[in-house]
């Protein structure tokens, strides 16, 4: 069975722009800029400036092709938040034996881990343009990853997961690693 038309609205904040043109999305607002590409749907977008909302549209599509339009407007709505808040992730350093070390250049280009498992060599994790890592004040062994696009921040925390993954041993005994704690908003409302 078809769907003949499927319809979803965004609201657009007061102190947010969007345009789009040719299936890309860009969204203006207090923290920054973002831009994103959705040509590789078959999906109408209008943006009404007027009303401050961004209009989805799916013409004549089966059950499939229409959860794409949700999925679109999920990442319009992630766009508009990481622009006026902004996302922060903590992750935490666990270990039993041999404590990880952390090192963490002012820039915050990159971290640099040694002694995972009291391994010698030097793990690099470059961060994503756009993401800014710093150690915490409060607590001892903890990171944050801040930035403006979720896609971005969630990724560099899965490059820093994947690359202390405990390899030819039994993970329920080694527990060693770096672990998302928790995601927040930067600036709350």
């Amino acid at each position: 069975m078809k769907f003949l038309k499927t319809t979803e609205i965004v609201k657009v904040p007061e102190n947010v722009e969007i345009t789009t043109k040719a299936r890309i999305v860009i969204v203006k607002g207090p923290r920054g800029t973002l831009k994103q590409n959705f040509k590789h749907t078959k999906l109408h977008l209008v943006s009404d400036k007027e009303k401050k909302e961004v209009t989805v549209t799916l013409w004549l599509a089966k059950r499939k092709q229409v959860c794409g339009v949700r999925t679109i407007v999920a990442h319009i709505q992630n766009m508009i938040n990481g622009v006026t808040k902004g996302y922060r992730y903590r992750m935490k350093l666990a270990y039993n034996h041999f404590p990880i070390n952390l090192n963490i250049p002012e820039n915050g280009s990159f971290i640099e881990i040694r002694n995972f498992l009291g391994e010698k060599i030097e793990r690099k994790v470059r961060m994503l343009e756009g993401v800014k890592v710093f150690r915490s004040e409060k607590t001892k062994d903890e990171i944050y990853l801040e930035g403006n696009d979720v896609t971005l921040v969630s990724l560099c925390c899965a490059q820093i997961h994947q690359i202390c993954n405990v390899r030819n041993k039994d993970i329920r005994m080694f527990l060693d690693g770096i672990y998302v704690s928790e995601k927040e908003f930067i600036e709350e409302d």
